[in-house]
């Protein structure tokens, strides 16, 4: 008996994703701006993606992060909103454990890449600015191919342990009120001491965002001082101009994370309700929105993708 118990309980068979609770009755309105946002994400992000493949004049290094950025958005997308679009329109859904697992950790892992993208961007946008003359010896196709390294094994060495640290034995219900897995939702249903999940879902953030924060944060301190020494007006204006769509993707990246975090963490009083559906038009409109960002400021893409369909309105 002892043996079948261990058995259920490490293999718990399916979840059920309810959706968001206490908002069932609007889920059937909420499907349709999901879904064309999805829409957009995926459109958006494969045209950025083909146009920097094609187009010769963009192959250079902001523009391969920028394509990193995009795949890593188009796995956000596609791992999360169309069990979520399914639950809007279908009503909870099931999800095996191995589904479940798969799902948190592209989840988690494409987060921890967008951070580690962002960073190297801003590199990127630092050494052009701090270092002009030395542009093209710094970043280097050998360094690129680090900086590229780097980032995919630090966001996989990261969030890999989330995967082993869900090995518990389930034993209560296995209805997650959420749209889709994450790691602490799924280790709060286990009947075990989970001190080392809180720690880590703890850990990880203070690991990507909170670390590629303050980089991010040393480097604009240095390009502003750059910046400011510069004799002309329009010298200054153009250099800060080139990190204008970088600090918009900044500023909508980190800052719905960073409330998400520290609510989560600090503040009980916010309705769980509140907490799913924030979550859920972060991941959703995210994506959808960086391709829009880099199309309207980075001029070489405007120029490549805008200009072509909107001549008359962009002159």
């Amino acid at each position: 008996m002892m043996a079948a118990f261990n058995l259920s309980s490490f293999n718990p068979g399916r979840f059920i994703l309810l959706g968001i609770p206490g908002l069932e009755q609007f889920h059937v309105w909420i499907r349709i701006p999901f879904f064309i946002t999805y829409l957009l994400a995926l459109a958006g992000n494969s045209v950025l993606l083909y146009f920097i493949s094609m187009e010769h004049s963009l192959h250079e290094p902001m523009f391969f992060f920028l394509s990193m950025l995009a795949a890593s958005d188009l796995i956000l997308s596609n791992t999360r909103v169309p069990k979520i679009l399914s639950i809007f329109w279908l009503g909870p859904q099931e999800i095996t454990f191995p589904e479940c697992l798969t799902q948190m950790f592209f989840l988690h892992y494409s987060f921890a890449m967008d951070s580690a993208i962002l960073l190297a961007m801003e590199f990127d946008h630092y050494v052009p600015i701090c270092f002009p003359l030395r542009y093209t010896t710094i970043l280097t196709r050998q360094i690129i191919t680090k900086i590229v390294i780097g980032i995919i094994s630090r966001s996989f060495c990261i969030i890999f342990p989330c995967v082993f640290l869900l090995k518990l034995p389930f034993c209560q219900t296995l209805i997650i009120p959420h749209t889709y897995c994450e790691h602490l939702g799924v280790a709060q249903l286990t009947c075990a001491d989970i001190s080392i999940n809180i720690w880590y879902g703890l850990a990880v953030p203070v690991m990507t965002v909170t670390s590629d924060l303050i980089l991010i944060g040393i480097s604009y301190t240095f390009i502003l001082r750059a910046v400011f020494y510069l004799s002309s007006w329009n010298a200054r204006q153009k250099a800060l101009s080139t990190c204008g769509s970088h600090i918009c993707v900044l500023l909508i990246f980190y800052t719905p994370a960073m409330f998400s975090v520290l609510t989560h963490r600090f503040d009980n009083n916010i309705p769980h309700s509140f907490h799913i559906m924030f979550a859920n038009l972060y991941v959703a409109i995210l994506p959808a929105l960086n391709p829009i960002i880099y199309g309207v400021k980075v001029k070489q893409i405007h120029d490549k993708i805008i200009l072509p369909f909107f001549p008359k309105g962009t002159q």
